[in-house]
């Protein structure tokens, strides 16, 4: 399998703030890579430079073999990109946004009439295909843009964000679009603040803190970096918490713990799953310990943050020039 995305070394200043500071990264042809990270990480600016838009300070990037710089109206013939902010004209129906870029692509009008049909089929826009796009929800404006994206087949295709803005149907419903892209055979790499949706998209995750990735991996092995799921318990009598301690560690097979006095709140690591939960309510039972809250947790983009970085995901500041990218490269 060859390297289909390489980044190597990657600078980008904006005045005294550096946006990149050295990023690498390889995504391997036919494969996802999520770049997690939160506002201002490097996410949107690395994107800008493998798509062409922005060119580095320093480092290389290549694209299919293609230089993003020497060889950049060549790449943009072959790659796709759907922005954080929806670029189609609200002016226009669907269908006309869809056959506009289809011509700025240089397809013939017949053409590019006929892959807008299949698209807006796809994308289950057909019923709406004659409707101006200010008439649209945000989640139709975003699968429209996706569509645009999409327009010459590309098997390169940059996601930054898309699914920022939308509600949890409307998330879940672009996350299937994306995986069918993924099972043609399309190479993504997809920006993201949300660990959940590299999770369920991304081959590898590449975590990108102050513009550079600090670390990479699987979903799972990243999780093990902060210790995978956990059982948090809530007692009910704080004066009994030191044998609660033991029964929680007990039944956990663990003797790691996190405890908050105040909230008496135990944390023990675990890897057994939700059959840990009937040990632990069990164990604490035996001992007539009563519980106010009980769960199984994994860790959350935070968890993965804090861990890595020291500071939590919301604390980052913004780094990236604030400027707004949509569908297609043009």
């Amino acid at each position: 399998m060859s390297d289909a995305i390489v980044a190597e070394g990657l600078v980008k200043t904006y005045g005294e703030v550096k946006a990149l500071d050295g990023l690498d990264l390889v995504v391997p042809e036919g494969t996802v890579l999520g770049l997690l990270g939160p506002n201002g990480a490097g996410k949107t600016t690395t994107v800008r430079i493998l798509t062409t838009l922005l060119l580095p300070d320093a480092g290389r990037a290549t694209v299919a073999g293609y230089d993003v710089v020497r060889d950049d109206a060549q790449l943009r013939r072959i790659i796709g990109l759907s922005g954080q902010y929806a670029a189609v004209d609200e002016n226009l129906t669907g269908r006309e946004n869809l056959v506009m870029f289809g011509r700025l692509y240089h397809l013939g009008k017949a053409v590019a009439r006929a892959r807008a049909g299949e698209l807006l089929e796809q994308f289950d826009l057909a019923d709406a295909a004659g409707r101006p796009v200010k008439t649209y929800s945000g989640g139709m404006r975003r699968r429209l843009d996706l569509a645009a994206s999409l327009i010459v087949h590309p098997q390169f295709l940059f996601l930054d964000e898309p699914t920022t803005g939308l509600d949890p149907r409307g998330r879940i419903g672009m996350w299937d679009v994306i995986a069918n892209l993924v099972r043609e055979g399309a190479t993504l790499l997809l920006t993201t603040q949300y660990l959940e949706e590299a999770d369920r998209l991304a081959d590898t995750i590449a975590v990108v803190d102050r513009g550079r990735v600090i670390a990479s991996g699987t979903a799972d092995e990243l999780k093990a970096q902060v210790g995978g799921e956990r059982v948090e318990v809530v007692i009910h009598d704080r004066s009994r918490l030191g044998e609660a301690i033991g029964a929680v560690c007990a039944a956990c097979a663990n003797e790691t713990t996190s405890v908050d006095q105040h909230t008496r709140r135990i944390v023990v690591p675990t890897s057994g799953g939700s059959r840990v939960l009937v040990e632990v309510i069990r164990e604490l039972d035996s001992r007539s310990i009563g519980i106010d809250d009980i769960a199984l947790r994994r860790p959350t983009l935070d968890d993965v943050f804090l861990a890595l970085t020291g500071h939590r995901a919301e604390e980052a500041e913004e780094a990236e020039e604030p400027v707004a990218v949509g569908g297609g490269v043009h």
